[in-house]
């Protein structure tokens, strides 16, 4: 493992690092996606390369609706790692029966409630040493 691996924050999201590249590839186009294990047919969240119900390593891929409502939040004002700015509101999003834990972009602390409504939007973050865009989950009021 490189010293820069090390230091990196973000996830490598090519095909040689992971075998979840598919999840990164969806979310640089605005979708979220995850894992369903072709077996069983349990939705995961996050995405897993294998299922942690039957244990097959045989998935698909599912796009999920993009809309979903904050179920719990938090607000974080300190501490933000290097390129975040604060202060920074951290949610659980309920989506298609999933609890999704991201970043809420684009919106006022003061105004974040439970219940309320958010799509996905796709942060993006440091590119890779490559120079390749890097993605992270986001969600933005609806």
């Amino acid at each position: 493992m490189s010293y820069f691996r090390a230091t990196d924050p973000f996830p490598l999201e090519s095909a040689e690092h992971t075998k979840l590249h598919e999840f990164y590839a969806r979310l640089a186009a605005g979708r979220l996606a995850t894992t369903r294990c072709a077996g069983c047919k349990r939705l995961a969240w996050p995405p897993r390369a294998f299922c942690g119900e039957c244990g097959s390593d045989a998935f698909d891929w599912v796009d999920l609706s993009g809309e979903g409502t904050i179920h719990a939040f938090t607000i974080q004002e300190v501490g933000l790692p290097d390129g975040f700015a604060g202060p920074r509101v951290f949610a659980i999003v309920k989506i298609d029966g999933l609890r999704v834990f991201s970043i809420l972009v684009d919106a006022e602390p003061a105004k974040v409630a439970i219940g309320q409504a958010v799509r996905v939007s796709p942060l993006r973050v440091a590119d890779d040493p490559n120079g390749n865009a890097r993605w992270l989950p986001a969600f933005r009021p609806a």
